[in-house]
């Protein structure tokens, strides 16, 4: 866990997924407490309310496809100035994340980088060259 910048305001924490069960709560818990305590929660209206609803959605569905399509996430780093909130799920995947419009609309499964496209301002995916894996990273809107 960091401090936040001097410079740019940007504050930062990260999570270690190293021999952890249960990711996806643990995520969501770390990242909970992440906006606790830049002030995210709790919430004085819905619109903030929302917003960090929508941060624990897409931290969960990009865990959780970590954990379904690349043997698991290996760290999760949350950043966060006064307009964005920046997601970054590492793992040692080869896989490529993309959406699917949900072709079966109340069936399970096949929605997770959807609800990401839909929720975020933007994500993508970085690789590094002569590393196996991947990074796939969200950023959200701060709230109002």
């Amino acid at each position: 866990m960091a401090a936040p910048t001097a410079a740019t305001g940007r504050q930062t924490r990260r999570l270690s997924f190293d021999g952890e069960s249960g990711v996806v709560p643990l995520a969501r818990d770390f990242t909970r407490q992440a906006l606790q305590a830049w002030g995210w929660l709790p919430s004085d209206t819905a619109d903030q309310r929302a917003a960090a609803e929508d941060v624990l959605l897409v931290v969960s569905e990009l865990v959780t496809n970590a954990c379904l399509h690349a043997e698991g996430p290996d760290e999760l780093w949350i950043s966060c100035d006064r307009k964005v909130i920046r997601l970054e799920v590492s793992d040692r995947g080869a896989g490529q994340p993309s959406p699917r419009t949900p072709h079966r609309a109340g069936r399970p499964g096949g929605h997770g980088m959807f609800i990401v496209q839909r929720l975020c301002l933007d994500w993508g995916v970085v690789r590094s060259p002569g590393v196996t894996g991947k990074t796939v990273w969200a950023e959200l809107a701060a709230p109002a």
